[in-house]
């Protein structure tokens, strides 16, 4: 059984430069880490290379400092790490990114399976995974929450819909975006560390595609345009109440009503 995680790294804190020409984060030299959601991803991937004798890559598209993320992969467990970097993929929207990453499973080769986290904390979009899937033409299913039974032809699942669990069979090869509820992600053992600090990861960019023409990648790929993209303004009033709690309740009450927080039936 092959399988393909996908994984990003995202901006360890709320404080990212915006550049304001095309609207995008600026990522480099930011301080980052591995998508909190990727890390379900990895142990769904870590569960199935156990318990079916799986190989298990990781897939990413970053500046170079994305290295890091896949370093941690391999100490999760996974044995073989791919990078698209480039800065011709820059800019990208989800379209782009989508294509992007499809054009990169195609380079890799033949897989089974295909695991997302259910979505990133920088975008917050959860539509890569299926459009991922729809790049390659390949069945998909979202909101992962249980894994029922693999075998060598399918896997069984159930899907965390807004009213109900709803249980499907999934053709290979195919793609799963998990919930966050699905395993425990364990910990980076200091031992793989140790054992894949030298692994080489395989580095790929627009040149190394099967497409190699460059307006369906980054910026000239991307059929949506930023308008404008800012930080939140914060605020850092603080109002203190003293008094009894029935009176302290009223006051409180009255505060968030003017700030039609809340309002009077």
């Amino acid at each position: 059984m092959r399988i393909i995680v996908c994984i990003k790294q995202v901006p360890r804190s709320t404080q990212v430069e915006i550049d304001e020409k095309n609207g995008t984060l600026k990522r480099d030299g930011v301080e980052s880490k591995l998508n909190p959601y990727d890390l379900y991803a990895l142990e769904t991937a870590m569960r199935l290379k156990e318990e079916h004798s799986a190989s298990v890559a990781v897939l990413t598209m970053g500046p170079p400092q994305c290295e890091e993320a896949v370093r941690e992969a391999f100490m999760m467990g996974a044995d073989s790490g791919f990078i698209l970097s480039d800065r011709r993929f820059g800019g990208a929207d989800v379209l782009a990114t989508s294509y992007t990453l499809a054009q990169g499973v195609r380079r890799i080769g033949d897989f089974d399976l295909i695991i997302c986290g259910k979505q990133t904390t920088d975008g917050d979009t959860a539509q890569v995974g299926a459009e991922l899937a729809e790049f390659l033409g390949i069945p998909h299913v979202t909101n992962v929450c249980r894994i029922h039974a693999v075998n060598t032809e399918k896997i069984t699942v159930d899907m965390d819909m807004p009213a109900h669990i709803e249980t499907s069979d999934v053709d290979f090869p195919c793609l799963i975006t998990v919930e966050k509820g699905i395993f425990e992600p364990r910990l980076p053992s200091y031992k793989l560390k140790l054992a894949t600090v030298d692994r080489a990861i395989n580095w790929l960019t627009l040149d190394d595609l099967p497409d190699r023409d460059a307006g369906h990648y980054g910026l000239n790929g991307s059929p949506t345009q930023v308008k404008r993209i800012f930080p939140p303004d914060t605020h850092q009033e603080h109002i203190m109440l003293e008094g009894e709690g029935a009176e302290l309740g009223d006051r409180l009450f009255e505060l968030l009503n003017d700030n039609k927080f809340l309002q009077k039936l």
